[in-house]
């Protein structure tokens, strides 16, 4: 079985956001990066199917020489292979499954997944938290408003995957030492032109400060109640 992991690298959660002067980007210049998070259970339920099956894994990413590091560190953890992407990479490959996060982390859209199963015409199952694998078909849970959600489809298949489905798996040094001897491949062409193009960026209003009520608790019950009602005018 070949297993593609599509991994994306975005700026760290602790990373403090700046608007460019331009309006419309953000100004990443003092940005860490690292692979995003959900993608990160897509990476260990590949490894661990590569343990339990042999399955071939593939680690891929799109971007320019600063992505690499996402690569080595899934070179690190054990992938097969790693390639950067500057062109299609998923469509005739020969891949069974393709694993990616349910969404990245500062996008926030939960569309690659689909998108990617619809244009390479695939079976797909989203944000699911348990997958098993097996005789060319594959079975998923995922949690609903209505309860879990049982989906079953024959490979070839897009999974995006979502916290719970694993733990993810750190690297040790032997892995990291090794990961930085392995060549990474870089496949070169021409990205589709975005269909979306940003307007605008502006940071939220600021925050007006609190306000701190005295006294006992029945008289902060009937203070916040009268703020609520003439203040606010929430009620």
């Amino acid at each position: 079985m070949k297993i593609l992991v599509a991994l994306k690298q975005v700026p760290d959660t602790e990373t403090k956001i700046k608007i460019a002067p331009d309006g419309k980007t953000l100004d990443l210049g003092d940005a860490k990066w690292i692979t995003s998070p959900y993608d990160e259970y897509a990476l260990e339920e590949a490894l661990r199917l590569k343990e339990a099956q042999g399955a071939e894994v593939t680690a891929a990413t799109v971007g320019g020489d600063k992505a690499k590091p996402v690569l080595q560190g899934a070179l690190a953890l054990g992938v097969n292979t790693a390639v950067l992407i500057k062109a299609e990479v998923g469509e005739d490959q020969g891949f069974d499954l393709i694993l990616l996060g349910n969404k990245g982390f500062g996008g926030d859209n939960a569309s690659v997944g689909p998108m990617l199963a619809e244009l390479l015409g695939m079976a797909q199952a989203n944000v699911v938290t348990r997958l098993e694998v097996a005789d060319g078909g594959f079975k998923a849970e995922r949690e609903a408003d209505a309860g879990t959600e049982i989906i079953e489809g024959t490979l070839p298949a897009v999974v995006t995957a979502q916290r719970g489905l694993n733990e993810p798996r750190y690297a040790n040094l032997k892995g990291i030492m090794a990961a930085k001897k392995k060549t990474i491949e870089e496949v070169a062409g021409a990205s589709p032109a975005a269909q979306v193009r940003v307007a605008a960026l502006e940071p939220p209003p600021t925050r007006p400060e609190g306000r701190k009520l005295e006294g006992d608790p029945a008289a902060q019950a009937a203070a916040l109640l009268g703020l609520l009602r003439d203040e606010a005018k929430i009620l």
